[in-house]
């Protein structure tokens, strides 16, 4: 099925040609596409003005707030594609997982999961519980028209690493311990992250998401042969679960650029690249048959407006031979980023990249 068809066979949607759609297809594009990761956060003034006194996770279950959040770096940067305003703990949350997002840390689990006792914590998810994001995206698609929304998940693996340890981590040792300590409980953990994970994407993509992207934040962590035996199967059941959507699915993790060929494998249509790999090399890596995003540090953000064309100017040029692409930075955007920053730079990617 082309990508951004409904299953249920009703013709393409106003986003089909949109230049994202197009580039993560590998079609064709009138100039290549720019969104960013973390694009509706704390660097917008606005944000932080309607998400004054409301904590993070009650933020995301709150559907005119979602909304607003969403459509605020649309309004403000003319970026190609929006994103779903969520967290990857939200599905966690939802089916009862006790944790909260604290400032300055991120997510905090009460009770990890360490033992086999323990997945009986981790029940199916079902559309009843996360209702807020279908309300969410009703509200987003009619505002949105012919702009994309990008839907998301946490992966698996990242999911897992968040549970196991309690929190966030910079060595994952116990996640690391039971991967390598007892496989096949770590399998079954998996498997069942996966199983939540496709039942949160589809979530959004029935409700009208026109792609979605799998973060796999801290799977940089393993080794390619660790990822390929205890990760990948996870991610590829994830990704065969939308499969019949004919939606793009994206796959992205930070410091992954010795997996990028298996992030590929694992069944994505697009590949994200972080800043260390330059994209002509990571095409090399990943192979054929897959569109790429990236890449632009982050912190050129922080420097001037030349500085910044020219950092873009190289990510340009080593994109000049791939079969699609889609501009973003190599990582979310930071908190302190300047706004007219952001918007400048899509302004000068559309400018110089328009056919």
């Amino acid at each position: 099925m082309s990508a951004n068809l409904r299953p249920t066979g009703q013709q393409p949607t106003a986003t089909y040609e949109s230049a994202f759609l197009k580039a993560c297809r590998r079609e064709p594009v009138p100039h290549t596409p720019v969104w960013f990761m973390r694009q509706a956060g704390r660097s917008l003034p606005e944000y932080l003005k309607a998400r004054e006194g409301i904590p993070m996770l009650e933020s995301c279950m709150m559907p005119e707030l979602v909304a607003e959040i969403t459509m605020q770096p649309v309004r403000r940067h003319h970026v190609d594609a929006a994103i779903y305003f969520s967290d990857i703990v939200v599905p966690l949350k939802a089916i009862g997982i006790d944790l909260d997002i604290k400032p300055g840390v991120g997510p905090v689990v009460e009770q990890p999961i360490r033992s086999r006792a323990d997945l009986a914590r981790l029940r199916d998810l079902t559309p009843e519980d996360v209702w807020y994001v279908t309300e969410a995206i009703g509200l987003l698609t009619a505002e949105l028209g012919s702009t994309p929304l990008i839907g998301f998940a946490g992966a698996p693996f990242t999911l897992a690493s968040y549970l196991v340890e309690g929190g966030p981590s910079k060595n994952h040792e116990h996640t690391k311990a039971l991967m390598y300590g007892d496989p096949q409980l770590w399998a079954d953990l998996l498997d069942r992250l996966a199983e939540i994970t496709s039942a949160f994407l589809k979530v959004q993509i029935e409700a009208g998401a026109s792609a979605v992207q799998l973060f796999d934040s801290w799977v940089g962590a393993l080794a390619p042969a660790d990822y390929r035996r205890s990760v990948m199967p996870a991610s590829s059941k994830v990704f065969k679960a939308v499969e019949e959507y004919g939606v793009p699915r994206i796959h992205f993790g930070v410091g992954t650029g010795e997996l990028l060929g298996l992030m590929g494998e694992a069944g994505a249509d697009v590949v994200g690249v972080d800043w260390r790999v330059p994209l002509d090399e990571a095409a090399r890596r990943v192979g054929p048959g897959k569109a790429l995003q990236g890449n632009i540090d982050p912190a050129v953000l922080f420097s001037t407006p030349e500085a910044v064309e020219a950092k873009a100017r190289e990510v340009l040029d080593a994109a000049a031979d791939l079969e699609g692409h889609v501009f973003n930075l190599g990582h979310g955007v930071p908190p302190t980023t300047d706004p007219d920053s952001l918007t400048g730079l899509v302004e000068y990617v559309h400018t110089q990249t328009a056919r």
